[in-house]
């Protein structure tokens, strides 16, 4: 494929279009060259996918690797603090997405029970009344609020908690260390000591699961003697890091989206029955879950080009699922989009095991939110809402709003 545009050095990340919108450089390399190479600031030169056909099909793909431990983890964006990787990473023990099969088998199997559609269905009425419950209390507040952290943050989080069997008290600590791990440029040093606090609290927690198990997904685990306790870890950590940063910037960013676009916002209160479309398509459209890697565990062909073995991958999942190959006008916010195929959850083995969790507890939430508060809007301009540019999921750090109150 001919190259119209410069190959970049550092992946871009600013986002000059719009708080929803991929950076202009992004989209501008998937017009031109859908997978191109990148200069990451360590100098390896490795790739990037932007394309929705190539980002499907390397997702699909298992000779792109998830693992951290059989190469070099180069990171495409600069880290103030942190020193270029010198040898692979060694594996966590549990985090099974960062795991190739047969590892990820093993473990994604002990957990699939747990989120299938008909179990998340059942849970359905009680995430109903979770984000009730969190509503109420938010409409007894005197507004302006921070929609972050009266609504979008709590609901996710309590659900996960319940889920889990984590005591709902000790959710500062984890909301805490959690997206202080998730910072972009945060030394090394930094993010250990917050992943180190985050697994201390999870160690004893996941063994007085196994000493004394209860009624929750944690102790259901615990029971399994081929889990060790560093694996019950890992995959503790993994479920409540993904369990509640994840739906809770959908539910900020998501509102935010709404209320910049109040042609859809009116559609939408006006049929609430359009709110399962709006949802998929909020989720295609912001797709806060962004960047992903992948490792070539061999020469691969991908759209034209040739991938060397040893090559670092990244995806952006925003970049494919605004790819205009795929989606027709696909800058347009439409709730009424018919269009399948989103790829906001991924795809392959890795797709987001928590999926139909996410959906209903975003079902829930913006229907309640929507029909509790009529009135709702942005308390401050839109352009001083502060994005999460420096978080490797994003999203607003707070969301301030407003409405009349009766």
């Amino acid at each position: 494929m001919s190259q119209t545009v410069p190959i970049p050095h550092g992946l871009p990340m600013e986002r000059d279009a719009g708080p929803f919108d991929p950076p202009r450089d992004i989209t501008r390399l998937r017009e031109a060259r859908p997978v191109s190479p990148l200069v990451f600031p360590d100098g390896h030169e490795g790739w990037l996918v932007t394309g929705y056909d190539a980002v499907r099909q390397l997702m699909a793909d298992t000779r792109f690797s998830s693992r951290q431990d059989i190469g070099i983890v180069h990171i495409p964006y600069e880290t103030p603090g942190m020193p270029a990787a010198t040898e692979p990473s060694p594996q966590i023990p549990g985090l099974f997405i960062a795991m190739d099969p047969p590892d990820h088998t093993r473990l994604r199997r002990m957990l699939t029970g747990a989120f299938t559609v008909k179990r998340m269905k059942q849970l359905e009425e009680h995430i109903i009344d979770i984000a009730e419950r969190q509503l109420a209390e938010m409409a007894r507040l005197t507004p302006p609020v921070d929609l972050v952290k009266e609504f979008a943050l709590p609901v996710p989080s309590l659900v996960i908690c319940e889920m889990l069997g984590v005591p709902y008290e000790d959710r500062e600590t984890f909301q805490t260390n959690s997206a202080q791990f998730l910072v972009k440029d945060q030394s090394l040093d930094e993010k250990m000591a917050a992943y180190g606090a985050m697994t201390t609290y999870l160690a004893e927690l996941v063994t007085r699961k196994r000493a004394e198990p209860g009624d929750d997904l944690l102790s259901d685990l615990a029971r399994q003697d081929d889990l060790s306790i560093e694996e019950l870890i890992g995959i503790a950590f993994l479920l409540l890091l993904a369990g509640h940063e994840t739906t809770a910037n959908m539910l900020a960013l998501g509102t935010f989206a709404l209320l910049e676009h109040p042609e859809q916002l009116a559609a939408l209160r006006a049929d609430p029955d359009l709110v399962p479309d709006a949802v998929e398509e909020l989720l295609r459209y912001l797709s806060v879950a962004d960047i992903f890697y992948r490792y070539a565990t061999e020469d691969i062909e991908l759209g034209g080009e040739l991938i060397g073995k040893g090559s670092t991958v990244v995806v952006s999942l925003l970049a494919a699922n605004r790819d205009p190959r795929r989606f027709d006008n696909p800058d347009t916010l439409d709730i009424r989009r018919e269009a399948r195929g989103r790829l906001a959850f991924g795809h392959g083995i890795h797709t987001c095991l928590g999926q139909q969790l996410a959906r209903i507890e975003m079902r829930a939430g913006f229907e309640g939110l929507l029909r509790r508060f009529p009135t709702l809007e942005l308390a401050i301009p839109a352009d001083e809402v502060k994005l999460r540019t420096d978080m490797n999921i994003y999203g607003v750090h707070e969301l301030p709003v407003t409405w009349t109150r009766k």
